[in-house]
């Protein structure tokens, strides 16, 4: 083990996604921070990697969309062992936008937008100081669906468009530090074989056993694998499964494009 790696810090660590990165975190010589509202998932879970990676494990039961539990978990992120920060909490809030109970609606904005932004807040700062550290911020495909209709997709008006906030977010906070030595990537899956879409959010899925939706999905190491190799690459947005680096730099020069035809008209950073 690399006493040198520190700590990573993962939300949402109970299953899925954030299960298997920690768990391959854990393997490679870190020790982690497991965030989950599931105590018992993450006892389980930090059991297991003590006993087969000899790492140190630490288990914060928090609900991200909680302001006093953000803070605490804020405060453990912003310390100076913390090394990687994966940002994967995160709930789907799907229905039609006109029925969508504002209670949820602002529970997956809190999650999705003000925890991510936060936890990166407290993080990037030590991160600095140390002259490393990684953040992975966990968005989805569907930031890039938003001219597309439901059905077959799910009816998401404002879970993509946290989504596309964190890609914003993501990408411009890496322009931001180029040139220091930290890494910054936004992570982009699609369907994905986890229990995801067995909620909507307002509570967890109940039982100690993780399970798969049954619309299956990508296998969760795969994009643990995709998301390790594109750090190794400096790539900013890493979207499993893409083999082709294409879209990614079309969708740069579309920006460019937008932009640079806009400037013609006037106010071009003015929005009154």
């Amino acid at each position: 083990m690399d006493a040198e790696l520190g700590t990573a810090l993962v939300t949402g660590a109970s299953s899925g996604i954030g299960a298997a990165y920690a768990a391959r975190l854990a393997a490679d010589g870190w020790d982690t921070v497991l965030v989950a509202r599931r105590a018992q998932r993450l006892e389980d879970l930090a059991d297991r990697l003590r006993e087969e990676t000899g790492t140190k494990v630490e288990t914060l039961v928090a609900d991200l969309s909680d302001q006093e539990d953000l803070t605490r978990v804020a405060r453990r992120a912003a310390g100076p062992d913390v090394g990687f920060l994966l940002n994967n909490a995160g709930i789907n809030g799907y229905g039609p936008f006109a029925g969508l109970d504002p209670a949820l609606m602002t529970k997956v904005l809190t999650l999705n937008v003000l925890a991510v932004t936060a936890l990166t807040r407290a993080a990037v700062p030590a991160m600095l100081d140390r002259g490393r550290g990684t953040v992975v911020n966990v968005a989805s495909q569907l930031a890039f669906a938003g001219s597309l209709p439901p059905h077959p997709l799910p009816e998401r008006a404002v879970y993509a468009g946290t989504k596309g906030y964190v890609v914003t977010f993501t990408r411009t906070l890496a322009a931001e530090l180029a040139g220091t030595p930290l890494r910054v990537q936004v992570l982009c899956p699609g369907l994905t074989a986890t229990e995801f879409h067995r909620s909507r959010g307002e509570e967890p899925v109940p039982g100690r056993e993780p399970s798969v939706h049954d619309d299956g999905g990508m296998p969760v190491g795969r994009v643990v694998d995709a998301s390790l190799t594109a750090l190794e690459q400096g790539r900013v947005v890493c979207v499993p499964g893409l083999s082709d680096p294409a879209p990614v730099a079309d969708l740069t020069r579309a920006e460019l494009g937008i932009r640079t035809g806009g400037a013609g008209h006037g106010g071009a950073h003015r929005h009154d």
